[in-house]
């Protein structure tokens, strides 16, 4: 699609994020530029100006809005929120109050909102997730449940055991046959994604703004038998690494361990998607063929969009045989976005 004038103002008109990333506004009357999602009042059309990317628009003489914070990621989690999830990763046990935020110089109704925006629950709820996460891991290890519930910061077992069972269905005893999915959300320059894993590794990597997230979750959670909640994994600081790699072009291929559940066909699939090159595309036609089921492209375009890992499994370099953008669940931006980087990094 060709990004017209018309077709980006209509666009920063209906402050559409789909645009994200694809292009900035610059208004000529005040000197500022914004994302093309910005809340800010629209200026006229003889006020307005494109460029393509935020450098252009500062070496143009442009400031950035205080609105829409073009230079920051798309919802990146703020500094000091970044520091208490650090915190409470550290310290599960432990239990951070209004009156500690306060302390920190930190607003908790601001708190509270950005967790219900961005995790769907409150801060309290995820900091009593995180204990009971860290609690079944200690179960899982043999650890009595008495001993789990008070070094999880529980005070008496009975609560404990009343939290634990509505979370995982099953009382503390009973949780053996019970599997558990970390979840963790990770920072990348196309947007904050949501990352899980199990103990033999990532199972989802997608953005938090995909449509189809929540029924992913629901999907993974039944395959695996196991409840999603907020969780260290030692997957998590490999994965972090890798994707700063790839992000700063030092990274080609990715050697992070996964584990993704899926029909056989759907296996051979996703090794296929693995196995295209860097800076490359492939057709879903060209994937049949390589797995020597030319008659398959319909079921291979379905296992293609059955991928919970983005990026490492690169369903993003699947083109259509007329070399187009096929749909892409983190956006068909962030799809273009990917591709060029790729190309460019490769030369």
């Amino acid at each position: 699609m060709e990004l017209t004038f018309d077709i980006m103002y209509k666009a920063c008109v209906e402050k559409d994020e789909s645009f994200e990333g694809m292009f900035f506004t610059a208004v000529k009357t005040t000197g500022i530029f914004c994302r093309p999602s910005c809340t800010a009042r629209k200026p006229k059309r003889e006020n307005v100006t494109f460029f393509f990317s935020a450098k252009e628009s500062i070496l143009k003489g442009y400031r950035p809005c205080k609105v829409c914070r073009p230079l920051e990621k798309l919802n990146e989690t703020p500094v000091q929120i970044r520091e208490i999830l650090k915190d409470i990763a550290e310290n599960p046990g432990s239990k951070i109050k209004d009156a500690d935020l306060l302390n920190r110089g930190i607003d908790p109704n601001t708190i509270r909102r950005w967790f219900l925006k961005n995790h769907g629950i409150t801060f309290q709820a995820y900091q009593r997730m995180f204990r009971i996460n860290t609690a079944f891991k200690r179960i899982q290890g043999g650890e009595p449940v008495t001993s789990a519930a008070y070094d999880s910061g529980y005070e008496s077992v009975s609560g404990f055991a009343d939290s634990f069972k509505q979370v995982f269905g099953v009382s503390p005893n009973k949780s053996r046959a019970q599997g558990v999915i970390d979840l963790k959300r990770l920072e990348t320059p196309l947007g904050t994604m949501y990352a899980c894993a199990t103990g033999e590794g990532i199972c989802l990597l997608e953005f938090t703004d995909r449509k189809m997230l929540e029924t992913e979750f629901k999907s993974l959670a039944r395959s695996l038998n196991a409840t999603i909640v907020q969780g260290e994994s030692k997957y998590f600081d490999l994965l972090e690494q890798q994707l700063t790699e790839y992000f700063d072009g030092k990274r080609i291929t990715f050697t992070i361990p996964l584990h993704t559940p899926g029909s056989e066909f759907q296996q051979s699939v996703w090794n296929a998607l693995r196995s295209i090159p860097f800076g490359t595309t492939a057709s879903y036609s060209q994937l049949a063929a390589s797995l020597h089921r030319a008659s398959a492209v319909r079921a291979v375009a379905n296992a293609n969009g059955f991928n919970r890992v983005a990026i490492l499994i690169p369903c993003h370099r699947i083109i259509g045989a007329d070399g187009s953008l096929t749909g892409y669940g983190g956006g068909i931006w962030r799809k273009q976005w990917l591709l060029d980087f790729e190309k460019k990094i490769k030369g």
